[in-house]
């Protein structure tokens, strides 16, 4: 069984050290990403599906001050990048969270971790599969979603099991147009509300207060829609897992963190800025259309519902192509530490293609029971893993917590990345995570899936504590 190396590795060692010859031995993972591929990744990944479609249900439940609530979660995510990108640039790993877990807390945890994430995205690979494929439906009526399926999971396992450049390349330019088109949209809102564009005048804030007010249902709305808004962030973690495998990981992923803050106040709370400010917020065309394509037709932007459903597309395909990766890698990770078996852990080609192999046979039978068992299965599978970010993002800053204390005592040259007003904004976060989760408890639909999480985590934490015992592994940093 690998063991992690020590704190004092330096941080090109620590990554061959964790991504090194897997079980049944072979090259290492290849360190073919770009740093502009993984400028552009940490650029486009954070504007996802959950942003383009999820944010209409968020909008809907809390008015305009859905805008309160994308900041709020906003700054609990800017927090939770912080600390991953300081013990990511410490100790770059293509297992991330799940190996400073490991090395922090015990091995179990980095069990749970790793394992609970691998499952969230191979489960999200099917569901984003699913959605880019009622996307090609509705051009092409005649055809049946299984086909677009089929031909989307091949294409990005075929992509994934080629060089991980394929991977950043693809990912380059999914994130280069989602970029392009978020902008777009952000310099058309803004002349729109200052009443720069042809037929329209300035709004002010009418739409802001005269439709029920900034909090139309209440402190409940917001509740609400601060919950849409905390899982439209999920998968912003897969760049600290990428990073691993570029020729500078500690740059990569300091340079991605740190432009963490400004990316996040102007993708997510501006565009919602302007969608409210725009329009009505109880507008019938976002419910109908998706509140971007709302706001352009309003502009009166010609073609705009077909524009925006190939951007929804490509961030579709987008998170297919990520999740895949991300979950591969996190697999590999586990198994590489003797976490999973081994003979799953060979690496060809500097690719992991048997934990590629893993992760699409798991996404294609999570599209098969979606099929066959849409209301049963399939949502059962949705409900295990429904609360899973916030279970990620929990041991993220337990393990930052720990870390921190023993590199500032043993190797503080290696925090590059620091945590802000350490450990009283670790802290501050931990609290935050806390009150989603209870946020969570008092509404049915996320209770079910905050049910369904907690059991899903608790057999994990099982096996991972009697894997552990009986190794006699105990993964402390203090003790390495």
């Amino acid at each position: 069984m690998n063991r992690t190396p020590s704190s004092a590795t330096p941080a090109r060692e620590q990554t061959d050290a964790v991504q090194g010859a897997g079980p049944e031995g072979g090259s290492t993972l290849s360190n073919g990403l770009k740093q502009r591929h993984l400028s552009m990744i940490a650029l486009g990944g954070v504007i996802g599906a959950g942003l383009f479609v999820g944010s209409r249900e968020g909008i809907a439940a809390a008015g305009p001050s859905i805008v309160l609530a994308y900041a709020v979660s906003g700054a609990l995510v800017m927090l939770i990048m912080r600390m991953l990108g300081e013990m990511a640039a410490a100790n770059p790993a293509s297992g991330s969270f799940s190996v400073h877990a490991e090395r922090s807390i015990g091995s179990w945890a980095g069990f749970t971790v790793g394992w609970m994430f691998t499952a969230l995205l191979c489960v999200a690979v099917a569901a984003e599969a699913m959605g880019a494929a009622d996307v090609m439906v509705q051009w092409f009526p005649g055809s049946e979603p299984w086909m677009w399926v089929l031909l989307f999971m091949v294409i990005f396992t075929g992509t994934n099991l080629a060089a991980v450049s394929n991977f950043g390349e693809f990912e380059f330019w999914f994130a280069a147009l989602k970029v392009a088109a978020i902008g777009i949209f952000l310099v058309l809102g803004v002349l729109a509300i200052f009443g720069l564009l042809p037929g329209t005048s300035a709004p002010g804030t009418t739409h802001l207060t005269g439709d029920g007010g900034f909090l139309p249902k209440g402190v409940d709305g917001l509740m609400v829609g601060l919950l849409a808004s905390v899982f439209a962030y999920g998968g912003l973690e897969t760049v600290t897992i990428a990073a691993a495998e570029s020729k500078d990981p500690v740059r990569g992923v300091a340079a991605a963190v740190r432009t963490a803050m400004w990316r996040i106040a102007l993708f997510y709370v501006g565009s919602m800025a302007i969608i409210v400010t725009v329009i009505p917020w109880s507008a019938p065309s976002i419910a109908k259309s998706g509140p971007y394509v709302a706001v352009l037709d309003y502009l009166k932007i010609p073609a705009a519902g077909q524009v925006m459903n190939v951007v929804i597309l490509v961030a579709l395909l987008s998170a297919v192509n990520a999740n895949l990766y991300g979950s591969s890698r996190m697999a590999y990770s586990l198994i590489s530490r003797g976490q999973g078996p081994a003979f799953l852990g060979k690496v060809s080609g500097g690719v992991p293609r048997r934990a590629v192999l893993l992760c699409a046979t798991f996404g294609f039978f999570a599209v098969v029971l979606s099929f066959l068992w849409p209301d049963t299965l399939f949502q059962w599978l949705l409900n295990m893993v429904g609360a899973a970010v916030l279970v990620v993002w929990g041991f993220i800053a337990v393990a930052q917590l720990r870390m921190r204390r023993t590199l500032e005592r043993e190797a503080p040259e290696k925090l590059v990345v620091k945590m802000w007003a350490f450990p009283v904004l670790t802290w501050v976060a931990l609290a935050g995570i806390v009150a989603v989760l209870l946020l969570m408890l008092r509404d049915e639909n996320q209770r079910i899936q905050l049910l369904f999480t907690g059991g899903f985590g608790g057999v994990l934490t099982v096996i991972g504590l009697i894997r552990q015992r009986a190794l006699g592994r105990d993964a402390g940093l203090s003790k390495e």
